[in-house]
């Protein structure tokens, strides 16, 4: 498993074919208003 921070505090882990497995978000209370925090939604390319 590899792992890269693509943002500051946002950390992607990928397995060993290249595919994001895990996200991590460093400090989400911080950077979100908690009201956000029940719905997220990502978009991916």
């Amino acid at each position: 498993m590899e792992s890269e921070e693509v943002q500051p505090g946002i950390i992607l882990d990928y397995d060993e074919t290249g595919r994001v497995i895990g996200i991590e978000i460093l400090s989400l209370s911080t950077r979100f208003a908690p009201e956000k925090l029940r719905v997220m939604q990502f978009e991916t390319a």
